[in-house]
């Protein structure tokens, strides 16, 4: 179990900025690590946007500092800032990995991917009470409700994963493939499947693709 405890480059939580903003959120709350994880999530959902467009080959950019830093950014670095900030108060975390199907994302991603599958999506487990759960914290509540689906809560006891229905009843999200868990981000792993899935998106040179995001994508739509 040692190993889902340790920083590393990516689950940086060593780092003093890291440190700091963990701090900030735990910051009154009782020495409880569900109640403490609950709120760690909260804020990994809502203060770090959601944008699937600015992925890069760069392994810093799948580290929680660079999430931070950052602002933005998609499913894996959001996972795996939340497993940083739980490995950081002795829980341990590990990065899951599926291939999903999207039915409600924007007409313009689709296009971009050609694809309504979402290659590498990531996820975090935690241990707590003696087993593993799952928690997402990928959809920021602006864009959920955006999309008009509820936010995904995360309770400490039960999974949180993406809906399969929207609150009207429209298909949302499916798990179509799993990839496993790991202790550290497989960055290799990462990039050559999104590769394998999205080579077109390596022989492009578009410059404009790094001032996108899901959410102006919803408001024009």
């Amino acid at each position: 179990m040692d190993r889902y405890l340790q920083p590393t480059a990516f689950f940086d939580y060593d780092r003093p900025s890291v440190k700091a903003w963990i701090d900030q959120q735990i910051e009154g709350l009782p020495a409880d690590p569900i109640e403490q994880v609950k709120a760690l999530y909260l804020a990994v959902r809502d203060s770090i946007s959601y944008n699937p467009y600015v992925f890069q080959t760069d392994p810093r950019t799948l580290s929680a500092s660079y999430a931070l830093e950052s602002g933005e950014t998609y499913c894996i670095p959001k996972a795996v800032l939340l497993g940083a900030a739980a490995r950081s108060i002795g829980i341990p975390s590990r990065l899951g990995l599926a291939d999903v199907r999207n039915h409600l994302s924007s007409p313009k991603l689709i296009e971009w991917l050609r694809s309504d599958i979402f290659r590498m999506h990531g996820f975090i487990e935690l241990y707590l009470n003696g087993r593993w759960v799952k928690a997402t914290p990928a959809f920021n509540r602006q864009l959920c409700e955006m999309m008009k689906v509820e936010p995904l809560e995360f309770d400490g006891l039960n999974d949180s994963i993406f809906q399969e229905y929207t609150e009207s009843g429209e298909a949302h999200m499916e798990y179509i493939n799993d990839h496993g868990v790991f202790d550290d981000v497989p960055h290799q792993f990462i990039v050559d499947g999104v590769r394998s899935a999205y080579g077109h998106l390596f022989e492009e040179d578009d410059a404009n693709t790094s001032e996108r995001s899901l959410e102006q994508d919803m408001k024009s739509a």
